[in-house]
C-alpha cells in the first residue's frame, strides 16, 4: 500500500519540474493533432490520441496523467466543439490518464518479468508490455464499455432500449481497436522511455561537466 501511495507522491512532485510540464504540454498538443486524424472503419473508429496520454502517464505518473487527461478533454472541446460541455466527461478523461499513470509509472525500474527463450537462453524484459496490456484493457473495459456507455445512456445519447445492443456493438468495436492499439503501445512506449532517458541523462551529464569546469 505504501508503494502504491508513493506513486502519487512522486507524481505530484513532477508538477514542480519545468521539464515535466513542458513535455506534458507538448504531448497534450500532440494528442489534439492525432485526434484530427481519426480513421473511420465500417465496424470501428480508430483514434490513437490515447497514446500521448499513455506516454504522459508512463513518464510522469498518475497525478500528471489525471491532469493531462482533463486538459485534453477541455482543449479538445475548445478546438473541436461538437455539442455542449459536460464536466463529467472531463473527469472520465482524467480517469483515463490516471489509469495509465498507475499502471506504467516507474514500472520499468521496479520488479521485472523476464521471458526466457528456451533454445537460445536469451532473456527479454516484458514488464512494460504486460503493464501496457493491463492499462489498455482497463481503459477499454472500465472507461469505454462501462462508464462511457452508462453516461451516454444517462444523457440520452443512447436510447434505453438500445443499451444492450450498444454494449455489444462497443465490445466488437473495442476488440478490433485493441488489435491495432496494443502493437502501437508496444512500439511507442519503450521508444519514448528510451529517448526520454537518453536526452535527459545527456543534459544532466552536461550540467555536471559545466560545473566541474567552472
Amino acid at each position: 500500500m505504501r508503494g502504491f501511495l508513493s506513486l502519487f507522491a512522486e507524481s505530484a512532485k513532477e508538477f514542480s519540474k519545468v521539464r515535466s510540464m513542458v513535455l506534458t504540454a507538448m504531448l497534450v498538443a500532440v494528442s489534439m493533432v492525432i485526434e484530427m486524424f481519426t480513421i473511420e472503419l465500417p465496424f470501428a473508429r480508430l483514434n490513437f490520441a490515447f497514446i500521448a496520454i499513455a506516454i504522459i502517464g508512463m513518464l510522469f505518473g498518475p497525478c500528471v496523467g489525471l491532469a493531462a487527461g482533463c486538459a485534453c478533454d477541455i482543449v479538445g472541446t475548445l478546438v473541436h466543439p461538437t455539442g455542449g460541455f459536460l464536466p463529467i466527461y472531463t473527469l472520465v478523461a482524467g480517469l483515463q490518464g490516471l489509469i495509465y499513470g498507475i499502471c506504467l509509472y516507474h514500472k520499468a525500474n521496479g520488479h521485472r518479468i523476464q521471458f526466457v527463450h528456451h533454445q537460445t537462453g536469451k532473456t527479454v524484459d516484458i514488464t512494460l508490455f504486460l503493464r501496457a496490456i493491463a492499462a489498455r484493457l482497463l481503459d477499454v473495459v472500465l472507461i469505454n464499455l462501462l462508464i462511457n456507455t452508462k453516461l451516454n445512456l444517462h444523457y440520452g445519447f443512447i436510447p434505453e432500449e438500445a443499451y444492450g445492443a450498444a454494449i455489444i456493438a462497443r465490445m466488437a468495436k473495442n476488440v478490433i481497436e485493441l488489435a491495432v492499439d496494443l502493437p502501437l503501445l508496444f512500439l511507442l512506449l519503450p521508444l519514448a522511455l528510451r529517448e526520454y532517458r537518453i536526452i535527459f541523462s545527456r543534459s544532466v551529464s552536461s550540467r555536471k561537466k559545466r560545473r566541474m569546469r567552472s
